[in-house]
This record gives structure tokens, C-alpha cells and sequence, in this order.
């Protein structure tokens, strides 16, 4: 094998599925319209080559972790929680990979720093992390339900600089969604402007 041979498939080898943050709310109700959307979410995610990173814990983490499970195609590695505290086995049972971080609510930090964001409704822990993706120059998407993601879809937080390749700046916000083929359409069409990474705070 030549050497351009061996470096496209070492390429191929290490190909990684872009890896979604989840946020939102900690606690639902099974009957209730956000397990519904992050259930399906969780599912369409998987099936379209994504893989999931949470809390780990409850409601919408449990949920979208589930629905992931689901999935025609899902593996053992599809689904990663983001633990606050220092106990693995805290995690759901739908996830595959527990990190037990200790960090308690600066866990947020990790999950806001994935390919995109998706929000499903949330309290102050969803708005922190928002924000922190914003800054973090991730891609957000938010479903407009009751909670924070409702509250910020379609607005702008501020005015920074947050991606590349795009011509308007004004096309940048949090994307603001209803149902979950609108969340896919949008990964699939903007996650290639959010490439730039945060480089720390500027002296």
C-alpha cells in the first residue's frame, strides 16, 4: 500500500460522528410534549449519523438517551453523559459512556462545548448552558416550548463574530425550531459555518 493509500485510510479509520450537546429540562412527564420530542430527537439523531452527549441524568437527558437506543442503527457508543458528580453509576441506563466528572454544575461547560447544542425547554442550568455555547461559537438550536429554549429561539445573545464562511452575520442566532426535522434540516445545512473555536478571553 503507498503512502496516499495508507494516509486515506487511516483518514477513513478515524472519521468521528459529530457529537450533539442535549439540554433542557430535568425532570418530565412521559405524557408530556417534550418526552415526546426528545424521545423522537434522540432516535432521528442516531439514525442520521450523530451521536448524543448529555447530562446524563433525568428528564430530557434520560429521554433523548432512550429514544437514541431506539434506533435502527444504534450502537454502544452512541450515547455519552456528562456526570456532575463522581459516581458513574449515576448515569441513566440509556447511557453508553459515563464520565463522572466531580465538577457539578462547571460539567455544563463540557456539554456546551459539542458540535451543536439542541435545547428542549430548561431552567437556569439550560440558560447558562446557552449562553456558554454562544460564547463557545457552537451552533444552537432551541425548540420553542415552555423553558429557556423557548425563550431564545430565534434571537441573538450579542453581537460577537461566532462562525466562518457565511456572508451576513445577521444569519447567525440561535435557530429556533418545532419539530425535530427542522433540527436535522438545520445540522445539516449550517453545522459547517460553526467550526471556529473559542480561543479564550483576550487579555
Amino acid at each position: 500500500m503507498n503512502s496516499l493509500k495508507r494516509e486515506n485510510s487511516m483518514q477513513t479509520a478515524v472519521k468521528q460522528k459529530p457529537i450533539i450537546g442535549i439540554i433542557g429540562d430535568a425532570r418530565l412527564d412521559e405524557d408530556s410534549y417534550k418526552y415526546t420530542i426528545a424521545y423522537e430527537l434522540g432516535k432521528q439523531l442516531i439514525e442520521h449519523g450523530y451521536r448524543i452527549c448529555c447530562g446524563g441524568l433525568g428528564g430530557v437527558m434520560e429521554t433523548v438517551c432512550k429514544g437514541a437506543k431506539s434506533a435502527t442503527n444504534a450502537s454502544e457508543a452512541d450515547t455519552i453523559g456528562i456526570l456532575p458528580g463522581f459516581d458513574p453509576t449515576s448515569a441513566n441506563i440509556f447511557v453508553d459512556i459515563p464520565i463522572a466528572t466531580g465538577l457539578d454544575i462547571a460539567r455544563n461547560m463540557i456539554i456546551s462545548n459539542c458540535e451543536a447544542v439542541i435545547a428542549i425547554g430548561g431552567g437556569a442550568g439550560t440558560l447558562s448552558e446557552i449562553a456558554v455555547a454562544w460564547q463557545l461559537k457552537r451552533l444552537i438550536i432551541a425548540f420553542r416550548v415552555e423553558g429557556w429554549s423557548g425563550k431564545l429561539a430565534d434571537t441573538r445573545i450579542d453581537e460577537r463574530d461566532r462562525f466562518k464562511g457565511n456572508p451576513t452575520k445577521e444569519e447567525d442566532r440561535i435557530f429556533g425550531v418545532d419539530a425535530t426535522e427542522e433540527a436535522l434540516y438545520i445540522l445539516d445545512k449550517k453545522l459547517k459555518f460553526y467550526k471556529k473555536r473559542h480561543r479564550g478571553i483576550p487579555d
